[in-house]
């Protein structure tokens, strides 16, 4: 078994729907040798990090930045996780009102200086919530569990 750590902050309704297609799509029927674990950003800590052979994170983007509580995640668990989790394969989701850029790139600031891998672009869903984010969710979901368990990284 490998493990997926999922921290996903989801404030609401339509963020929940978003985190919970990306733990059906890792759940999938046809990946049988991965462990998911799901967390908030504010109940995830370095346990959960040191736990997971990789990662995906979800943040909404809070006046052109990631959230306030991914923020808190990634000073939790920076140092403790910083020298035994180099090269740690990350995906990450970002639910944008703009364009999702400035909550990517303070995201990948901060995985650059644990020196985390990221195995897919960003998936950024703009602007108001549509239902074709669903699949796209559930596809970043499963695409990071199939990779994993298949040795892809």
């Amino acid at each position: 078994m490998k493990n997926l750590l999922i921290v996903s902050h989801s404030p609401s309704p339509n963020t929940k729907a978003l985190t919970e297609a990306v733990v059906a799509g890792a759940s999938n029927d046809d990946i049988e040798r991965i462990c998911i674990r799901e967390r908030p950003p504010l109940q995830a800590d370095s346990g959960d990090v040191l736990w997971a052979n990789a990662i995906i994170l979800g943040t909404t983007e809070n006046f052109g930045y990631m959230s306030g509580a991914m923020k808190d995640f990634f000073d939790r668990i920076y140092y403790p996780c910083l020298e035994q989790t180099q090269g740690l394969p990350y995906a990450l989701l970002v639910k944008a009102g703009l364009d999702g850029q400035g909550a990517k790139s303070s995201v990948e600031r901060i995985v650059t200086g644990l020196r985390w891998k990221q195995v897919q672009p960003a998936l950024i869903c703009k602007g108001e919530f549509r239902s074709d984010f669903i699949p796209q969710c559930q596809e970043l979901g499963m695409t990071m569990a199939a990779g994993l368990e298949a040795g892809v990284f």
